[in-house]
């Protein structure tokens, strides 16, 4: 069976409920990324009202992405420990509780700390979860569902400005504060729509909606492991070890240094070029229209049998096209190559956003997706406070915006390189475990990330037992790293023996005749 083709009845629907939570994944990734930067239309307000610079009233916006992206290891063992739904909902609180006590605030602290600090972190905990249930709801479809989430951050942004701006308009920044807090709260009902799957009722692994609330985490193991109770790992952080994830940490840390920078220096530097004002804010318009686009378009090219397996390489031909655009624009003046410059870079940008966690989820597998993606925002955030404020000083120091793109472009298209280089030399294939003789070539990556998680001693050629938590399912998120073997419906109590000794014949009876009894029956 081709990669990405579960067995029927087996992995995740591919659809059904599905539908509905990828619509809710659609507008948590829309609010997740669109608002951070929605927020910037209230920073003229907010500098006349406290009196403080355009630096200190961006930090708003700076601190709400360093909480989304730095806190992913937090919601990784939230989501671990409580379930996505129950993380959602709590999420979409704080979110919207964060924008209405902002709009109380009277210092740019308060500021910091409700806007900046209680909004992103209920940001934080939209995101992560529903990536991580979307995962749960697709396998064959998943890139397509991928690449639809992923463009509601461009929908969200073209939608969220002007929103802001009429906001401010009619009702001055607090209360568009107030009203935007009231909006976040559709952030509660998507996370109401998280439902977990549920298998069909003639599986003997089916478990209850009680049982799989937690996204897969409180499920109760049907037979514990000899010994003792089977332990849970809130955070996975033994999936660090792995050769395919480093490559894919260090990918992302080396593209978020500069994958960001251009957007948004863009219309300061069209401005400097001699664009007016009001034709280099379009130029943004321009790049979220292409972005909408591009981004399910990826996502149903990389769902093609044909194209699935190669993900890697589609990633990386992304990022080395996002950075030669980079590099190709650094003396661009007119307006037309500017143009051009923004289709091009909505084109590549819409690529590598569809594409990046599908290449996380084939890599690293759905039971140790929660963690991998709370660990790769971590280090994402490193690389966000580095690089754009970076850019930002050299900008004022060198007073040209040219070098900033030759170092952008260098950075993300080196992200690109390394990535298909270490690809190429076998670095995604990590697992120690000798593939299984009778299994179906063309295993899904979710299938080979249930594989690797379990510590067999011998490869064995049946194929798992009805009993054992799929892969792909919710049982999968139960122990994160069990050291055991999966336990079947009719596991022995007693300790597993060698097969080898199972396969020898029993010791054969001594045929020699006791001399006793010989003599005694000749008598």
């Amino acid at each position: 069976m081709g990669a990405g083709c579960p067995r029927r009845g087996t992995g995740p629907p591919d659809g059904g409920w599905g539908w509905a939570v990828l619509g809710a994944c659609f507008v948590v990734t829309g609010f997740a990324y669109g608002f951070p930067k929605a927020v910037s239309v209230f920073f003229r307000e907010l500098m006349s009202d406290f009196g403080a610079g355009y630096s200190d009233t961006a930090w708003v916006s700076s601190i709400m992405l360093a909480m989304l992206y730095g806190t992913g290891p937090v919601s990784s063992i939230l989501v671990t420990r409580f379930g996505c739904r129950p993380v959602m909902l709590v999420g979409g609180l704080l979110a919207s509780a964060g924008m209405v006590l902002a709009s109380f605030a009277t210092r740019l602290l308060e500021l910091y700390l409700t806007a900046g600090v209680l909004t992103g972190l209920g940001l934080a905990l939209n995101f992560q979860p529903s990536l991580i249930m979307l995962g749960l709801y697709f396998e064959r479809r998943r890139p397509l569902a991928n690449g639809l989430a992923a463009a509601g951050s461009p929908v969200f942004l073209s939608a969220l400005s002007p929103l802001g701006q009429r906001l401010l308009e009619h009702f001055g920044w607090r209360g568009g504060f107030l009203l935007l807090g009231g909006l976040l709260l559709h952030c509660c009902a998507c996370g109401a729509v998280m439902r977990p799957p549920t298998r069909p009722r003639g599986d003997r692994a089916a478990v209850t909606e009680e049982e799989a609330e937690a996204g897969g985490t409180r499920l109760r193991l049907r037979e514990a492991p000899p010994g003792g109770r089977a332990r849970r790992r809130l955070l996975d952080v033994a999936v660090c070890t792995e050769r395919a994830f480093a490559v894919y940490v260090v990918t992302k840390f080396l593209m978020a240094l500069g994958l960001f920078v251009p957007a948004i220096l863009l219309v300061n530097y069209a401005k400097d070029a001699g664009v007016p004002d009001a034709d280099a804010a379009f130029l943004l318009s321009i790049v979220g229209f292409v972005d909408i686009v591009a981004r399910p378009a990826c996502g149903a090219l990389a769902g093609l049998a044909r194209l699935r397996p190669h993900v890697a390489y589609l990633f990386s031909l992304a990022l080395l096209a996002n950075g030669l655009t980079d590099l190709g624009s650094a003396r661009a003046r007119s307006y037309g190559a500017l143009v051009a410059f923004c289709i091009a870079f909505g084109l590549s940008y819409g690529m590598v956003g569809a594409l990046q966690f599908e290449v996380l989820m084939s890599v690293v597998g759905a039971p140790r997706f929660p963690s991998a993606l709370g660990l790769v925002l971590l280090v994402e955030a490193v690389a966000v406070l580095i690089g754009p404020p970076s850019a930002g000083r050299l900008v004022d120091v060198l007073k040209s915006y040219e070098i900033i793109f030759y170092l952008a472009g260098s950075e993300v298209a080196l992200a690109g390189l390394f990535l298909a280089v270490a690809t190429h030399c076998g670095l995604h294939c990590s697992r120690d475990i000798p593939p299984v003789p009778g299994s179906e070539s063309g295993a899904s990556g979710t299938e080979d990330a249930e594989a690797e998680g379990d510590s067999e001693a011998e490869g064995d050629s049946e194929t798992l037992p009805a009993g054992v938590a799929d892969p792909g399912s919710l049982e999968a998120l139960q122990v994160l790293s069990s050291q055991s073997r999966p336990t079947e419906p009719e596991a022995e109590v007693g300790p597993r023996l060698d097969p080898e000794l199972d396969a020898r014949p029993d010791p054969e009876p001594d045929l020699e005749p006791d001399p006793k009894a010989v003599q005694h029956a000749a008598q």
